[in-house]
């Protein structure tokens, strides 16, 4: 029975086996796509696929940088224990080479790709992976900064991935620009900013907060009895000082500098800036927590043993 491109790329689908390998069941069988997945199943190849439906919340966040493209990369597999061995962090680090020689545009484009240092995609490498650890792994989502200067930051063994992007201009001791960067990224990491500046805040989040504030504001003011047009002016000026507050928590370079908090880390900045003789621009950071978002799956214990001894 002959078969066409179209049934490999469906076989693939029904059970996200590499396309050489489902194109070889597809001919063992004669193009009879249910032998093909017992084909499949039979050589071990189809067991990823049911490991697919497990959640992976667990994993590695890792930012570095190639040459000098910038990469931070989530990859989550199920257990803590499988984020600690060497093969899967490995892998990690070839997904990221993979990211910053490649330049995808998406994940999907991503994982057509060749993974560094050998002849299949990532697509391939992340199922072999799958197939030894035993474990469904996920690469989850990734940032490329190609421009400038990219500093990264790993913290807690991949709990936390942080890369920093710059511009600096008329500054030759490159060393002290990557040290002023490393501590933008260990901010990021500890306070977990969600916006670079001021500039960059959703305005419907601005929006949603400055209304909120002037309700609890007037809400306040009600006991002083004033006029409603004197409580409102009062309640708007509350508003103006509690939005910088706002700003604080979430705008990186308006947080106050962890290690000198009498700056904030725009000020940082442009005092080390200063003292090389240049300028310094941060356009950019990303910072990816494993798992953030991800709900976890919740067993009970004495029920996940049960199932074992089954």
């Amino acid at each position: 029975m002959a078969f066409t491109a179209q049934d490999v790329k469906d076989l693939r689908d029904m059970t996200g086996v590499g396309m050489m390998d489902c194109k070889k069941a597809l001919t063992e069988t004669d193009g009879d796509m249910d032998k093909a997945v017992i084909y499949l199943r039979e050589k071990g190849l189809a067991d990823a696929q049911k490991k697919a439906g497990r959640i992976a919340a667990e994993g590695i966040a890792y930012a570095a940088v190639f040459d000098t493209v910038g990469v931070v990369v989530e990859v989550n597999a199920e257990t803590d224990f499988v984020a600690q061995n060497e093969m899967f962090i490995n892998f990690v680090k070839g997904v990221a080479e993979a990211v910053a020689k490649n330049a995808p545009a998406d994940i999907d484009a991503l994982l057509t790709g060749k993974y560094p240092g050998c002849d299949i995609s990532v697509q391939d490498k992340l199922l072999e992976m799958i197939q030894v650890i035993r474990e469904n792994i996920t690469i989850r989502r990734f940032v490329r900064f190609t421009t400038g200067v990219n500093v990264p930051y790993v913290h807690a063994g991949g709990k936390i991935g942080v890369l920093v992007n710059m511009e600096t201009a008329n500054i030759s001791d490159l060393n002290a620009v990557i040290t002023l960067g490393k501590d933008i990224a260990m901010q990021a990491a500890a306070m977990h900013p969600l916006y670079l500046d001021t500039n960059s805040v959703d305005p419907a989040e601005l929006e949603t907060e400055r209304h909120i504030q002037l309700v609890k504001a007037i809400e306040e003011n009600k006991a002083k009895n004033l006029p409603e047009d004197k409580a409102l002016a009062i309640a708007e000026n509350m508003v103006k000082g509690r939005i910088n507050k706002f700003y604080e928590d979430i705008c990186l370079m308006n947080q106050p500098f962890v290690k000198e908090n009498k700056l904030t880390v725009e000020q940082h900045v442009k005092q080390v800036a200063k003292a090389l003789g240049g300028t310094i621009t941060v356009k950019a950071f990303t910072r990816f927590e494993k798992g953030e978002g991800i709900e976890k799956k919740q067993e009970n214990f004495a029920d996940e043993i049960a199932k074992m001894v089954k």
